[in-house]
């Protein structure tokens, strides 16, 4: 190759190691741009969330106030009232109960979401904004090692270039002395084939020495030539292995920036970002959880109360409230006239054949009336159930109107499609009205019937006892005279209760000392047939009964009966656990006596569980022996249930939210939120070491809870039930009327059918 073919090459490589050089220094700027768009891009996202979560803040304190507002506007509209007095008495019925709780409520979300807002601007703002910082810190102190890292690659590169210079610089001369060499070879041997082509004999002497001095010349040229040749082609050798060392070590320097020091330069931008965005999300979904969880609490109170609506206790409690206006009023007494000291009706001759006629007629109108009544009775009954059948149809579910995965097209056309729809709100409405009015028209004819029935009763009885008197008269059966009636002081009007021997809404210790039954037979039947029938129900004590079939079976046990004594199972598990649950949630002193709620509430302070089991067990152990017996049987059966909360769903936990408002009342004074969740969990405590809580057989006699019950004949021949106690029940003795299901007393209106 030519010096001018080599020379254009060497350019030729030059400019391509410029070009890569070039590129390489191209990316490292690139490189750069990217990080700092990546970190603009993180600086505007944070900012992003920091202004959304200023804005949810602000909305959340807003919508806090409002419901302050709400919930103030109501409390003080009843504050206001002029009957407040006697609205202060009204917690104790269900709906009222179930208004004043939808109040505190409404003030505990209140309470919570600016409980969020503040979380929002002072904890989620605040982490946000140091991450602000935290990314433009980072990012700096990246940029000034990556560029010195940039400084570094770049030196590299420099010297590469340079020994690459020397080295073909060196390589040239080495190639240039070599040509040198070769020439003066050349010269040389040249030199030596014209001294072999002439004789030494026919030189002449005088050329002899001038020969010899030309050879020397050749041979110290070529001694100088070949000692120059070797000179540059050493410096071009040290010249390649210096370069080819740099070109390794470029080499190495410049993969190692690409695989490695880029990503850990990534990694010194990214330093705890996502760490520290995780933390704040977590924060902000923690706020959002327990705002749910405290919402969910909040809305279980509420269910347990509208679980526990229920339009007979409430009138026993409006009765009982304004027991002045609603007791019986005193019997009208016989005033004579002028001194009449007769005060019966007469039945001698002559006006004895009259009696006995009216008497007759009587007699035969009342069984008229009688049949036509009872037909009317059983027309009312079955509209009372259609009327029930339409109230209590379950259509709250809006479940599909929170169906996010479709659409708002579509959740509006399903709606108007579901039995929910207006078309359908219509009618039903119709057809409710339609019976009330049927319901009513029949009431009212009841009513009548029944209240001329009471009348032509009163003189019929009368009429038979004067006439049945009249005839033993007339046999020679002498009765005294009739006295003027004594003047009688004027009494109070005594409460209901007074009259009644309630078995629900009643006083259980009395009922139990009266009774003889170590535990009420309501306690003990509804227990059983779950036994036997229940224990895998899902939702049991949760989910509501038929209000018909809870009715039914209370009145059957009122009455001395056991609805639930046949071994079938023909009644519905939840109406009978809704039977057991309103005899509790009735009685007059509530299971747990509310002078020890406070000692039960404290126990929840005490971490150690078998402390804090052995402090409620002293607390239980000072209640009356009667209580502790009901409670030992009661509470191992809650235990049993909750062994199968894998079927049923209910666990201690739930259970405790059935029963806790149940059997422990909170005091007046108290707020009911925060102190439903404390009642909870003393029920949970109990439900799970009830063993270690209640006295065994051994130390207290009395019925103790079998897991494994029968029906029929052995269950009546239990070893804890007490013989007799249902036959030998005074139903005599001065209990209220049992009443129908709308409330129409049945003892004064069906007592002759």
């Amino acid at each position: 190759m030519s010096a001018q073919g080599k020379f254009k090459k060497d350019k030729e490589i030059i400019a391509d190691y410029e070009a890569q050089v070039k590129e390489i220094r191209t990316q490292l700027v690139e490189q750069f741009k990217c990080l700092e768009q990546q970190s603009e891009s993180r600086l505007q996202l944070l900012q992003d969330l920091q202004e959304f979560f200023r804005r949810k803040a602000e909305i959340e304190l807003e919508y806090s106030r409002s419901l302050e507002k709400l919930a103030e506007r109501f409390s003080s509209k009843i504050r206001s009232s002029r009957e407040h007095q006697f609205k202060k008495d009204q917690h104790l019925l269900s709906p009222v109960n179930c208004w004043y709780l939808v109040l505190t409520q409404t003030r505990r979300e209140s309470r919570d979401h600016a409980t969020l807002n503040d979380i929002f601007m002072n904890n989620v703002i605040v982490r946000l904004s140091q991450i602000s910082e935290d990314v433009i810190r980072l990012f700096k102190k990246s940029k000034e090692i990556g560029l010195q890292m940039h400084e570094e690659l770049l030196k590299v590169t420099n010297e590469l270039y340079t020994v690459m210079k020397t080295y073909h610089m060196y390589h040239a001369e080495s190639i240039s002395a070599e040509s040198k060499l070769k020439e003066a070879e050349k010269q040389e041997e040249k030199q030596f084939n014209k001294s072999g082509d002439i004789s030494v004999n026919l030189l002449r002497h005088e050329d002899r020495p001038q020969r010899r001095s030309s050879v020397k010349k050749i041979e110290k040229m070529k001694e100088k030539r070949q000692a120059k040749y070797s000179e540059n082609k050493l410096k071009c050798t040290k010249a390649r292995n210096d370069y080819l060392l740099n070109l390794a070590a470029t080499n190495a320097a410049v993969s190692k920036y690409y695989i490695h020091d880029v990503s850990d330069l990534i990694d010194c931008c990214d330093l705890g970002f996502h760490a520290s965005l995780a933390r704040t999300f977590r924060t902000y979904l923690s706020a959002e959880y327990n705002l749910e969880t405290s919402r969910h609490e909040g809305l279980d109170v509420i269910e347990n109360a509208v679980d526990n609506l229920d339009a007979r206790s409430d009138k026993h409690t409006i009765m009982d409230m304004c027991n002045q206006v609603f007791c019986p009023p005193l019997k009208f007494e016989f005033q004579p006239h002028m001194g009449d000291e007769v005060c019966q009706v007469s039945a001698q001759q002559p006006v004895q054949t009259e009696l006995l006629m009216r008497y007759h007629q009587l007699q035969s109108r009342l069984a008229t009336l009688k049949i036509e009544n009872e037909e009317v009775r059983k027309t009312l009954d079955a509209t009372m159930q259609t009327l029930q059948d339409m109230l209590t149809v379950e259509d709250f579910d809006v479940s599909d109107a929170f169906q996010h995965s479709r659409s708002t097209e579509s959740v509006k056309s399903a709606a108007s499609e579901t039995y929910m729809s207006k078309i359908n709100i219509a009618k039903r409405r119709a057809n409710q009205q339609e019976t009330e009015m049927f319901y009513f028209t029949k009431f009212k004819e009841y009513l009548n019937g029944s209240n001329l029935i009471t009348k032509l009763q009163a003189k019929h009885d009368l009429l038979k006892q004067t006439l049945g008197e009249g005839e033993r008269a007339e046999c020679g059966t002498t009765r005294p005279p009739c006295l003027p009636p004594k003047p009688q002081k004027m009494r109070r009007p005594r409460p209901l209760s007074v009259y009644n021997h309630k078995l629900f809404n009643g006083n259980m210790e009395t009922f139990i000392k009266d009774s003889g039954q170590a535990i009420p037979l309501v306690v003990e039947s509804c227990i059983r047939y779950i036994n036997l029938y229940g224990l895998q129900q899902q939702g049991i004590f949760r989910v509501p009964g038929s209000q018909v079939e809870v009715n039914d079976i209370k009145n059957s046990f009122e009455r001395g009966e056991d609805p639930l004594a046949d071994d079938q199972n023909e009644r519905d598990i939840n109406s009978v656990a809704g039977v057991l649950k309103l005899y509790f949630r009735g009685l007059e002193n509530p299971l747990f006596p509310k002078e020890r709620f406070q000692d039960l509430i404290s126990t929840i302070k005490i971490e150690n569980p078998a402390e804090r089991v052995h402090q409620i067990q002293q607390i239980i152990v000072t209640l009356p022996r009667a209580v502790i017996v009901v409670m030992r049987y009661l509470f191992a059966f809650l235990n049993h249930l909750s062994q199968y909360s894998d079927e049923n769903m209910m666990d201690p936990y739930n259970l405790a939210i059935c029963f806790g408002p149940t059997l422990m009342h909170i005091p007046d004074g108290q707020d009911p939120v925060s102190c439903q969740a404390h009642v909870n969990e003393v029920i949970k405590t109990i439900i799970i070491h009830h063993e270690g809580i209640f006295p065994s057989h051994r130390e207290l006699e009395g019925p103790v809870y079998e897991k494994c019950m029968t029906g029929g004949e052995e269950y009546c021949d239990s070893p804890h039930s007490e013989p007799g106690t249902i036959d030998e029940v005074d139903h005599d003795n001065g209990t209220e009327p049992h009443t129908s299901d709308d409330g129409i007393p049945k003892g004064t209106l069906v007592a002759h059918q």
